[in-house]
């Protein structure tokens, strides 16, 4: 019979053996799992480092450009109801040599047609709580358009403010130029949150004082903001120049003002007696119908510049300084850089020393942004039929655009600088993204009983690029009076 095995109870020496065993199993375990931690720490540390790289990357002014500046933003006012200038219709532009890319709308889910309300957006959504805590370093000037694939914050069907002459859904453009969105360089520019928007802007009053792209920006926050309360239309001039808008439930008031220089300005008079396209433009003379105006706004966002391509005559002190694009023998033509210039720095302190305007007034300069006319211009065969944004080597950061943005930039760090109110003006830099989107303008997709041969290449369709004005003004909102987060 085989001896029966010893308990290992029974040996001591069994014992020291497991014990030891047992020891350095626990030590190769233990140096294990610190070997396994230290790579996890240095996999963890590389990639905070490779997703942190993009921080503070921006595009730099002096890169190679293409994009051309149109000169005949002249036309911008006679493209407007009335003022219809030949019977003819509009001739069809020829096709773009660059490549239509597949249409997106099949596979997005857009607000139904059938209901008068945009989707509900939670109050706590994660594009509401990054909304309160946008740094002020943030540079949203810079960046790039990327796909968003969720569509536009409200549609055509959706807006019931929405003009015919930027509803391009309802004559016919082609969808693909909603589904972008704006990512700037290093940080985020959330989704609109209309409800965050009037949450922000309770009891304000908020004005656009400029041209009809100041009109459009005002139009897009309508539409932006109208997904949650409905607006009452309280106001609008015989010309239909000044409208107000107000929001009950947030009692918010919006505004627009028109002002084509800032400056005082006439119609230079033809032979006829009858008004040119060119004015008397007097840099020493603010429009008061903007001026007097002012007192009683908490927000006033001013932009402009487009005017300015026009043949003009620069005035001060009375007398007939020089002009803008005039080539007129002996009269010295000072450039649309420097009449821009000289307007928005009287602008500026003119906002600046209003004496009856209220403490906290913060004033927002909207950089200019260009048309995107192609062969041609409003009334000679000129088109924009691009079905995606341009690529950054298509556009210029040497054209007149960027230059006049510059200046603008300029007067507001000036006027911080002079009057020490470095929180009361703010700068919405929109031009290099706006440069990009050479697919965003109506071109023909309008009512054509009003005006059959044109083609709008400067104006925003809507819904479109344009509401990403208001993302931004959204942002710096809600950076100067936070709302608590829910």
């Amino acid at each position: 019979m085989m001896p029966l095995p010893t308990s290992p109870s029974s040996s001591p020496r069994l014992l020291r053996s497991s014990s030891s065993e047992w020891h350095a199993v626990v030590q190769r375990n233990v140096r294990s799992s610190l070997l396994l931690l230290l790579v996890l720490s240095t996999i963890f540390v590389f990639s905070v480092l490779y997703s942190s790289h993009g921080f503070g990357v921006g595009t730099t002014a002096d890169q190679a450009l293409t994009q051309r500046q149109s000169t005949h933003h002249g036309a911008i006012d006679r493209f407007v109801p009335g003022q219809e200038e030949a019977d003819e219709p509009i001739a069809v532009p020829a096709e773009n040599n660059e490549a239509s890319e597949q249409n997106l709308a099949s596979d997005i889910s857009l607000p139904s047609a059938n209901t008068s309300t945009a989707p509900a957006v939670p109050a706590s959504s994660r594009s509401d709580q990054r909304a309160a805590h946008v740094e002020q370093k943030c540079d949203m000037s810079m960046g790039k358009w990327v796909r968003e694939p969720r569509g536009p914050v409200y549609t055509n069907l959706t807006c019931p403010t929405l003009p015919d002459f930027k509803n391009c859904q309802k004559y016919g453009k082609d969808p693909g130029h909603l589904f972008w969105r704006w990512q700037p360089d290093g940080c985020d520019l959330p989704r609109f949150a209309p409800e965050r928007f009037l949450d922000v802007a309770r009891g304000k009053t908020l004005a656009f004082i400029g041209d009809s792209l100041a009109r459009n920006q005002m139009e897009s926050l309508l539409c932006l903001v109208s997904q949650a309360e409905t607006p009452t239309d309280v106001y609008r001039d015989a010309f239909d120049k000044f409208r107000t808008w107000h929001f009950p439930e947030h009692n918010f008031t919006l505004m627009a003002m028109w002002t084509e220089f800032y400056a005082h300005a006439v119609p230079v008079l033809g032979a006829d007696g009858k008004p040119t396209p060119s004015f008397d433009i007097h840099l020493d003379r603010l429009n008061a119908n903007w001026t007097a105006r002012l007192p009683g706004l908490d927000y006033a966002v001013i932009s402009g510049g487009n005017w300015f391509f026009r043949v003009n005559y620069l005035w001060e002190d009375g007398r007939r300084i020089g002009c803008v694009n005039c080539r007129e023998p002996g009269l010295t033509d000072l450039g649309i850089v420097y009449a821009v210039r000289r307007v928005v720095r009287a602008a500026l302190e003119a906002v600046a020393g209003c004496r009856d305007c209220k403490d906290g007034l913060v004033t927002f300069l909207r950089t200019y942004t260009p048309d995107h006319f192609e062969h041609g211009s409003w009334f000679s065969g000129g088109y924009c039929n691009r079905t995606r944004p341009l690529e950054e080597s298509e556009i210029s950061l040497a054209s007149i655009g960027w230059e006049l943005r510059r200046v603008q930039s300029q007067e507001v760090t000036r006027v911080r600088e002079t009057t020490g109110k470095t929180t009361s003006f703010e700068l919405l830099d929109v031009t290099k993204a706006m440069m990009l989107r050479a697919d965003g303008h109506p071109g023909g997709h309008y009512d054509k009983r009003w005006v059959r041969n044109a083609s709008d290449c400067l104006h925003w369709c809507l819904p479109g690029p344009v509401d990403m004005w208001n993302g931004m003004l959204l942002q710096r909102l809600a950076h100067i009076s936070p709302q608590p987060l829910l």
